[in-house]
């Protein structure tokens, strides 16, 4: 009766194991995708439209948490007509604002298909006479397939200037 009740109980444990590891996900994963940008603040007196690319790597810290890195590219497009500063009119062509995030990213994960999240960092000024400045983001996601997301996100980089703006991106996860 003994060596019968050892069996089954190893039989129980190893059973709970895979069942135990089964349930582990791993989101490690490569991402890259494209978001479009409708800016605010001091910037949306210059520009109406924002284009970005999105990269990132992240890492399965547990089963509810995911950190890594995050770049890309963003540019806003400069509305090219007469600009006011105060009691002056420029009128001229003027460059789009650009940046290149680098930033740590950390994402949350209430259920599978949802997520939560924020990419913080430095973004630096790629255009002629841009400083760069620090940069963050938070994000709402959700999967629409298993190497699909779509998201949301706010924007804001403290320059010389307010660059604020309201993003809707894709991400395909590799």
């Amino acid at each position: 009766m003994k060596k019968k009740t050892f069996i089954l109980v190893i039989i129980a444990m190893v059973a709970v194991s895979f069942s135990s590891m089964a349930q582990r996900v791993d989101r490690t994963n490569f991402k890259a995708g494209v978001h479009f940008g409708v800016p605010f603040g001091d910037i949306s007196e210059y520009s109406n439209f924002e284009i970005g690319l999105d990269l990132g790597y992240l890492w399965s810290v547990s089963e509810l948490i995911d950190a890594g890195l995050a770049t890309g590219f963003m540019n806003a497009f400069i509305n090219n007509d007469n600009v006011d500063f105060g009691p002056i009119t420029v009128q001229g062509d003027f460059p789009n604002i650009q940046y290149i995030p680098a930033a740590s990213a950390f994402r949350l994960y209430p259920t599978y298909d949802f997520k939560l999240g924020a990419d913080v960092g430095y973004a630096i000024g790629v255009n002629d006479g841009n400083t760069g400045g620090f940069y963050i983001r938070p994000i709402i996601g959700a999967n629409v397939s298993s190497n699909t997301e779509i998201n949301i996100s706010y924007v804001k980089i403290s320059d010389d200037y307010d660059f604020s703006m309201a993003a809707l991106g894709i991400l395909f996860l590799f």
